[in-house]
């Protein structure tokens, strides 16, 4: 599966010839860099990995300094594999966003959904609350309900749909399409939201 290492920049929207509006996702993607080329033979599977952005040198720890130097190149931000992938690159070569997308394929994007923080039931999971406002209903519009029996079995079980920490989660969205390609500046438009806030690093796949 072949893909790249990005950024997202923000939403804009664009005009298809039949007059539609379709809201589009900014992404920046690439160039990344071949730091490692992963075989059956050495490492048990096949996969290329990819480093992404530029970091600093005293934040970069000393085995990562030794990793990027085998690949002739500084260190980076972000590092990926794809397994099982089409590209051919050797180790220190520079994959752009031409060389794998075109525009109208069909991607998958994944990233690190905005973290909403702790969160009730109503905007964790959907839960309509407790009753209506009459019948000695005070305060309990957002309210989880009962949460389990009482002798039997004297527990509450694993799984139950209750309040917690909220989004920062790894979610990953299919099936959305490139609308356009700016190669020059690095630029995908995706059809539709992807996880993420703005400028946060992401991953598109075919």
């Amino acid at each position: 599966m072949e893909g790249l290492i990005g950024k997202k920049i923000g939403m804009t929207s664009i005009f298809t010839e039949a007059g539609d509006n379709i809201a589009c996702t900014v992404v920046e993607v690439g160039p990344c860099v071949v730091t490692q080329v992963k075989t059956q033979e050495t490492d048990g599977y096949d996969a290329i990995q990819l480093g992404y952005g530029e970091r600093k040198t005293k934040s970069t720890t000393n085995p990562m300094k030794g990793h990027f130097a085998k690949a002739n190149t500084t260190p980076k931000l972000k590092v990926a594999e794809f397994r099982d992938s089409a590209l051919t690159a050797a180790i220190g070569e520079s994959v752009t966003i031409a060389d794998v997308f075109v525009e109208g394929d069909l991607v998958e994007v994944t990233g690190t959904s905005k973290g909403k923080g702790f969160q009730g039931v109503v905007k964790r999971h959907g839960f309509g609350g407790v009753g209506q406002a009459t019948h000695g209903q005070h305060n309990r519009g957002r309210a989880p309900g009962s949460i389990g029996a009482a002798s039997y079995p004297a527990k509450v079980f694993k799984g139950m749909k209750m309040a917690g920490r909220t989004g920062g989660d790894k979610v990953t969205t299919i099936g959305l399409e490139v609308m356009k390609i700016f190669a020059e500046k690095n630029l995908l438009l995706i059809k539709g939201a992807i996880p993420g806030h703005k400028g946060s690093f992401v991953i598109v796949k075919k």
